[in-house]
């Protein structure tokens, strides 16, 4: 690889992810990428994707016919491109360097069976911010929000498609609120806590373009035992350290 700056994580199944100290991936994509339940045949948008971990991670299971990334950092768009040429992925992955609010002039409308999104958690004016831009765009609502990704997966979405979104259970309202304001559905949630007995730090949505009203509350995720040790198939092959 040219670049010193970027590193390999691989992620199991064949697939390696190239990383950054400004771009790299937590839990939230982990558990997104499995919860999104991708199918061999869907068609497939990531929405902010950073480092393209949550198409890596779908390729890695060998779902999704096709997908495309959208990511507006131009060096985060850089390591997509990266581990593209490194897994040999030029006829499954694309990444598109764009704001995802300009969805119309960059993205197909109604072409997508599944659209997903790890959007910042923070609004611009919350907590403490960091003073490098890449992870205050990545962190804070400066660049895109729910709202804006709801509206960007209402417009790429093909009826009947899904979109699925993992957020803080604080914001539970504003996800249920962004997808009801686009005709998306909320149709499938869990919470996802670090431990048994511990609050969740985490919540899933998958919502349903044209969708009907009906909610299913699916178990609780739990990531480790009570030792810290964490659960078989929650990270399938990647060896978390």
């Amino acid at each position: 690889m040219e670049n010193s700056a970027y590193k390999t994580e691989y992620l199991g199944g064949g697939i390696t992810a190239v990383v950054s100290e400004d771009h790299t991936f937590g839990t939230d994509a982990v558990l997104l990428s499995s919860f999104s339940s991708a199918k061999r045949k869907d068609i497939c948008c990531d929405l902010g994707t950073g480092c393209g971990i949550i198409p890596l991670l779908l390729l890695r299971e060998d779902v999704g016919e096709r997908i495309t990334a959208v990511e507006i950092q131009k060096n985060a768009c850089e390591l997509v491109e990266e581990a593209i040429k490194l897994n040999h992925l030029e006829e499954k992955l694309e990444i598109i360097n764009c704001d995802l609010r300009d969805f119309a002039k960059n993205l197909p409308m109604g072409k997508f069976s599944l659209v997903t999104f790890n959007p910042p958690y923070f609004s611009k004016d919350s907590g403490q911010s960091s003073p490098n831009l890449s992870t205050r765009i990545a962190r804070h609502e400066i660049m895109s929000d729910i709202f804006e990704g709801a509206k960007c997966a209402s417009y790429i979405l093909k009826y009947g498609g899904r979109f699925c979104i993992c957020h803080r259970p604080e914001r539970l309202c504003d996800v249920f609120q962004a997808m009801r304001e686009n005709n998306i559905e909320p149709k499938r949630m869990a919470f996802c806590t670090r431990q048994k007995g511990m609050k969740p730090f985490l919540v899933l949505v998958e919502g349903k373009k044209g969708g009907k009203c009906g909610l299913k509350v699916e178990d609780e995720i739990v990531l480790t035992d009570g030792e810290g040790t964490y659960l078989d198939g929650i990270y399938g092959d990647y060896e978390v350290t």
